[in-house]
C-alpha cells in the first residue's frame, strides 16, 4: 500500500480502504450484517465498489506512466491532464477502443521503415508513373519513325531513314495504331488514321508481293483492331481521333480480298506463302513449302472479317487449314514445322515450338476461345494433347540449377533432344494459362472449380517456363535476353559461352553462342508477363516486366528518335543494329503498357490478342446482330 500511495488521490483512497478493512475485520459487525439480506447485499455493494476503485486507479496509473510520452505529443502549453472521478467514471462506461498490440523499439523501427520505402505508401501511382515512362518510350519511337520514315514499313534509326520489308504497306503504321489508342496518344491515333485513309488503299491496289501471314497478322490485324476500338462496332460511333472506324474496316476487307487468293489458288486446304496484291495471284515460297505456323495462324483475324461484315467466305478459307490439319498425323500432338501446299502433309521430322512452330499451338487455343459458341471444340482438344506431348517430350531441366526450359527434336521422336530454346518459345507460359483459365484469374476460377489437375499442371509451368524467360534477360551483360539460348545437361554442356552477367545464379545454366546473341526488340517473354500478372496477380511479374523496359531504356533507345535491334547482348555498350521492327510498337510496348495498368483495359476474358497484340472482341455470338 505504502508503494502506491503518492497523489492526493491515492491518499484519500488509502484511507477510505483502510475503514473498510477495519469494519470488515470487526466480528461483531460481521454477525449482524449476516443474519440479514440487506446485510448481505451491502456487504457485496462495498466489495463492488472496492474493485471498481482498484481498477479505475490502476488503469489510470497505467496510461499515465506508460503512454506518458505518447500523451505529451498531444498535450499543448498549459494544457492539463484531467484525472477527476467524474472523467473517470465517463470512461467505465464507455466502450473501450481496441488497441494495436505494443511493440518493441526494435519492432517499432522495422515498421517506420516499411512505410517510409519509397513506392511503399501508394504502389498504385508507381505503377502509374511506369506505365507512363512506356507511354513516353512509345512516343520516342514513335517520332522517329515519323520524322524519318513515315509511309515506309519500318526505321532505321540509326541511319534516320525508312525500309520496306514487308511489302510497303507502311506496316508500322498499322502495327503502332492500336498501341496509340489503348495509350490514348490522339495526336498519333490522328497522324496513323490519317495517313491510312488517304495512303492505304493505293497501296493495296498497287503493291507486288507480300508474305500471307505477315500481311495479316500485322496490316489486317492492326486494321480491325483498330476498327473495334474506334468504336466501329458501337455502330459508327467515334471514340478516337482520327477517320470515321469503317475506314479501317473497308481496308481491311479491300486487303483479305486480295490474300483470299493464297488459299484459292491452293490445290489443297493449305495457301500459298504468298500473294501478288496487284495482279491479285498467289505463289508458294522458294522451294514449295509453307511454314507450319504461317499457314495455321491466319484464323483469328479471317474470322473476325467475316464476324464483322457478315460475309463467311474469310472464315470458311481460312479455317479449312485447321479442320484439316486435325486429320494429319501428329507426334503427341506435336507437328513438323513445314508442311506442303502441294500434298497438304507434313514435310521433314523437325519438331520445336520456336520459328516455323510456334503461332500454331498459340491459335489452337485462341481460335477456340474467340469463338466458343461455335462449337469448334475440335481446336481444344489438339490444344490439350499438344501440351501433353510438350511436357513429355520437350522439358527438360537445365544443371547445375534445375531451370525448366522448352527444348527441340530437330530429328523428330526418334532423334536426339536439342536442349535449344528460342525467345518466340516464350510465348508459351501465357499460353498455358489462358488455356487453364480461359481468361479469368487464377483466384476466381479456383473459386468457382474450374481448374482441373491438368489445369493446375500447367499454371505451375507457366510460372516456371517464365522464370527462365526472365532469366534468359538476366543472365547477359545488358540485361536483354539473346534470340536463342542453350540450356546445359547432363551430357550437353557449353562451355564459356555465358551471357556475361557473372553474378547471375543461372550464369552456368544457359550458353549464348555468338551468331544467336542479337536482340531484336521481341515481345514473347513481356506478352507472358502480362498475361501471368492479369491471371494469377503476382506483382513479381511486373517488377521483372519494368526490368526488361528499363534495359530497352538505357541500350536500345535512339536519341534522334526510335529504338534499336542489337548484335550482341552479352557485351557493354552493345552494337546496334539500325533497325526497329514494327512489333516494339505494336507488341512489346503494348504488353508493357498493359502489364503496368488496370486490368479492366483490354480484360482477358472479354479480349483475345492475335499474334501480333491486336486485341480483337471475343464473339459471344456465331454472328454479328
Amino acid at each position: 500500500m505504502n508503494m502506491m500511495c503518492r497523489s492526493t488521490f491515492t491518499v484519500s483512497m488509502c484511507c477510505f480502504l483502510q475503514v473498510i478493512s477495519q469494519t470488515l475485520v470487526n466480528s461483531t459487525m460481521k454477525r449482524d450484517c449476516a443474519k440479514c439480506s440487506m446485510g448481505k447485499f451491502l456487504v457485496l455493494l462495498l466489495l463492488c465498489g472496492l474493485g471498481y476503485l482498484m481498477l479505475t486507479h490502476t488503469s489510470t496509473t497505467h496510461s499515465i506512466s506508460g503512454g506518458q510520452e505518447k500523451d505529451s505529443n498531444r498535450l499543448k502549453d498549459g494544457d492539463e491532464l484531467i484525472t477527476d472521478g467524474t472523467s473517470r467514471l465517463r470512461r467505465f462506461w464507455r466502450k473501450p477502443p481496441r488497441l494495436p498490440p505494443r511493440l518493441s523499439p526494435d519492432e517499432i523501427g522495422n515498421v517506420n521503415k516499411s512505410v517510409h520505402v519509397p513506392g511503399k505508401l501508394n504502389t498504385g501511382s508507381k505503377w502509374i508513373d511506369r506505365q507512363h515512362s512506356v507511354k513516353k518510350a512509345f512516343s520516342h519511337a514513335w517520332s522517329g519513325y515519323k520524322n524519318h520514315a513515315m509511309g515506309f514499313d519500318e526505321l532505321m534509326p540509326l541511319s534516320q531513314r525508312g525500309m520496306d520489308g514487308l511489302g510497303g504497306l507502311g506496316a508500322t503504321v498499322v502495327d503502332a495504331l492500336d498501341t496509340a489508342m489503348i495509350m490514348g496518344l490522339d495526336e498519333v491515333v490522328s497522324e496513323a488514321g490519317s495517313w491510312v485513309e488517304t495512303h492505304l488503299p493505293e497501296r493495296i491496289n498497287q503493291k507486288g508481293q507480300v508474305n500471307l501471314f505477315e500481311t495479316t497478322i500485322r496490316i489486317l490485324g492492326g486494321l480491325l483492331s483498330a476498327y473495334h476500338l474506334s468504336g466501329g462496332e458501337q455502330g459508327g460511333t467515334q471514340t478516337h481521333k482520327g477517320p470515321m472506324p469503317n475506314i479501317y474496316l473497308e481496308n481491311a476487307r479491300s486487303l483479305a480480298d486480295r490474300l483470299l487468293t493464297a488459299f484459292t489458288s491452293s490445290p489443297t486446304a493449305i495457301p500459298f506463302s504468298d500473294v501478288i496484291l496487284r495482279d491479285q495471284s498467289a505463289q508458294p515460297a522458294p522451294g514449295g513449302l509453307s511454314s507450319t505456323s504461317e499457314v495455321s495462324t491466319l484464323q483469328l483475324e479471317f474470322n473476325y472479317l467475316s464476324f464483322l461484315t457478315g460475309d463467311s467466305k474469310y472464315s470458311l478459307e481460312s479455317m479449312k487449314v485447321l479442320e484439316h490439319m486435325k486429320t494429319l498425323p501428329k507426334v503427341k500432338g506435336l507437328v513438323p514445322i513445314y508442311i506442303s501446299p502441294h500434298s497438304g502433309e507434313f514435310s521433314g521430322d523437325t519438331i520445336r515450338l520456336g520459328s516455323r512452330g510456334d503461332s500454331y499451338y498459340e491459335y489452337l487455343i485462341k481460335v477456340w476461345l474467340q469463338n466458343r459458341a461455335s462449337n469448334w471444340t475440335y481446336l481444344y482438344e489438339m490444344y490439350d494433347e499438344a501440351m501433353k506431348g510438350v511436357k513429355h517430350l520437350l522439358v527438360q531441366k537445365s544443371i547445375p540449377n534445375g531451370l525448366l526450359f522448352v527444348g527441340e527434336l530437330p530429328y523428330g521422336p526418334k532423334g536426339s533432344f536439342s536442349p535449344k530454346m528460342d525467345h518466340l518459345v516464350c510465348f508459351l507460359p501465357g499460353t498455358l494459362v489462358l488455356g487453364a483459365t480461359k481468361g479469368i484469374t487464377k483466384k476466381e476460377a479456383m473459386k468457382r472449380n474450374l481448374l482441373t489437375f491438368e489445369d493446375l499442371e500447367n499454371l505451375k509451368l507457366a510460372e516456371d517456363l517464365v522464370k527462365t524467360c526472365f532469366e534468359m534477360y538476366s543472365v547477359t551483360s545488358t540485361g536483354l535476353a539473346p534470340e536463342i539460348a542453350y540450356f546445359n545437361i547432363e551430357g550437353n554442356s557449353e562451355g564459356g559461352l555465358d551471357g556475361g552477367n557473372k553474378s547471375s545464379e543461372y550464369v552456368n545454366d544457359i550458353s549464348i553462342k555468338h551468331a544467336d546473341r542479337h536482340n531484336l526488340l521481341r515481345p514473347e517473354t513481356v506478352e507472358s508477363l502480362f498475361v501471368l500478372y492479369r491471371i494469377t496477380e503476382d506483382p513479381k511479374y511486373r517488377e521483372w516486366g519494368w526490368e526488361i523496359f528499363e534495359a530497352f531504356e538505357k541500350y536500345t533507345k535512339v536519341d534522334s528518335g526510335g529504338y534499336s535491334s542489337l548484335d550482341d547482348v552479352t557485351v557493354i555498350p552493345p552494337h546496334k543494329r539500325d533497325k526497329m521492327e514494327t512489333f516494339f510498337l505494336g507488341e512489346t510496348l503494348k504488353y508493357l503498357y498493359l502489364l503496368f495498368g488496370d486490368s479492366s483495359l483490354i480484360p482477358l476474358d472479354e479480349f483475345v490478342f492475335n499474334t501480333e497484340a491486336h486485341p480483337f472482341p471475343i464473339q459471344r455470338t456465331t454472328k454479328r446482330e
